[in-house]
């Protein structure tokens, strides 16, 4: 009796592939190497399989998908690769740093680097003798464009490479990405946008950093969200989704007038309007996906404050969401201030409330499911 056949799924296909493996490989000793490139991909696969399942270990890349409806904000997928870039070079430091060993494979990490591929299209999921594979023309397409002419246009050792499809899927603009075009025998040519994974490094690295300490906060709120960081972090930030668990859900609208780039980051500003007024104006300050982000928030008659949002995974796929509250303005003495803090944002706007709020919402949204919590074991063990 004939087997039926897969169902065709459309979503996400991201292969992170280490460069220089080959390299690396043969002018160093191989047990050493052996040892720093398995941690090195179980920091990539760590920070990946928070949002993705990962599929399988190819060598020296990892190759990871997700459905397409089960990512609530786009935009968190380019934060994903930036995260994990940052974890990778993180982690590459912290080796050589701790190191005393003298063998070429430890003194040859900086030959190492991190490239992405996300391609955006459609895949079944097969199992064959107990192992699931992907397959399809998409996925074909997105592991040719390992080989592509990035490096040999703009000498990048490190980039993220987004097809047109998955950019478009994602709702990204491409400003500042290079953009190109490859071609392939069978598969024909696909428009790619290119960003250069060093300089985004320098710059996130080079961001001051602001953060409402607890030590600080006047007053600090916490909730226990279901959910993966990344899941809450895309209810945290996306605009239709942060209206559904306001306060007054119906008059209330949340509008980005200012996006850096096209994305959301340091210097981002929403406003919160409600009604015919604005009610208040959200700066970001400093931006951390998926470990906290700060905010300066400024309405009348409340005055301004900083919040810091912090996430912190839990066991059960769950994330504790914190906000930390101080003020920020020079108009009030100190002490003042503080009472009018407490007062505003425990009686006039609950912030512990909005956290209830978003909690209960997401637990009432079926079609809003973490693909950490619903995706299928990985083989990777």
């Amino acid at each position: 009796m004939a087997q039926p056949s897969s169902p065709i799924e459309h979503g996400y296909l991201l292969l992170a592939d280490i460069s220089g493996y080959t390299s690396f490989l043969t002018q160093t000793e191989l047990d050493h190497a052996h040892e720093i490139l398995t941690d090195l991909l179980e920091t990539v696969v760590g920070r990946l399989k928070t949002l993705l399942t990962i599929c399988k270990l190819e060598g020296d890349a990892v190759f990871a998908f997700t459905p397409g409806l089960l990512v609530v904000r786009g935009e968190t997928l380019f934060e994903l690769i930036e995260t994990t870039y940052v974890d990778f070079r993180e982690r590459m430091k912290n080796v050589r740093r701790h190191t005393t060993c003298t063998c070429r494979a430890c003194q040859s990490i900086p030959i190492l680097d991190l490239k992405f591929i996300l391609h955006y299209g459609d895949f079944v999921v097969q199992n064959i003798s107990g192992t699931r594979e992907l397959a399809g023309s998409d996925v074909n397409l997105t592991h040719r464009l390992l080989k592509n002419h990035v490096a040999e246009n703009t000498g990048w050792r490190a980039y993220a490479l987004f097809t047109q499809k998955s950019l478009e899927r994602m709702q990204l603009p491409a400003d500042g990405l290079a953009e190109s075009t490859e071609s392939y025998e069978h598969l024909g040519e696909v428009r790619t946008f290119t960003v250069d994974m060093h300089a985004r490094y320098e710059m996130l690295m080079e961001k001051r950093q602001v953060v409402v300490q607890p030590e600080e906060a006047i007053l600090s709120f916490s909730e226990e969200i279901p959910g993966s960081p990344p899941y809450v972090w895309s209810w945290m930030n996306e605009p239709e989704k942060r209206k559904l668990y306001s306060l007054d859900p119906h008059r209330l609208r949340f509008i980005p007038i200012l996006r850096p780039g096209g994305r959301t980051g340091v210097g981002a500003t929403t406003h919160c309007v409600h009604g015919k007024d604005i009610a208040m104006r959200e700066t970001v300050l400093d931006w951390k996906p998926f470990d906290y982000y700060t905010v300066r928030q400024e309405s009348s008659p409340m005055g301004a404050i900083l919040v810091t949002f912090k996430l912190e995974a839990l066991p059960g796929n769950r994330t504790r969401v914190q906000a930390r509250l101080k003020g920020d303005s020079s108009k009030w003495p100190a002490i003042l201030q503080r009472a009018a803090i407490k007062f505003i944002y425990t009686r006039i706007f609950d912030y512990r409330l909005v956290l209830t709020k978003m909690k209960e919402v997401i637990n009432e949204q079926p079609l809003e499911i973490d693909p950490v919590e619903t995706a299928p074991e990985s083989s990777l063990t």
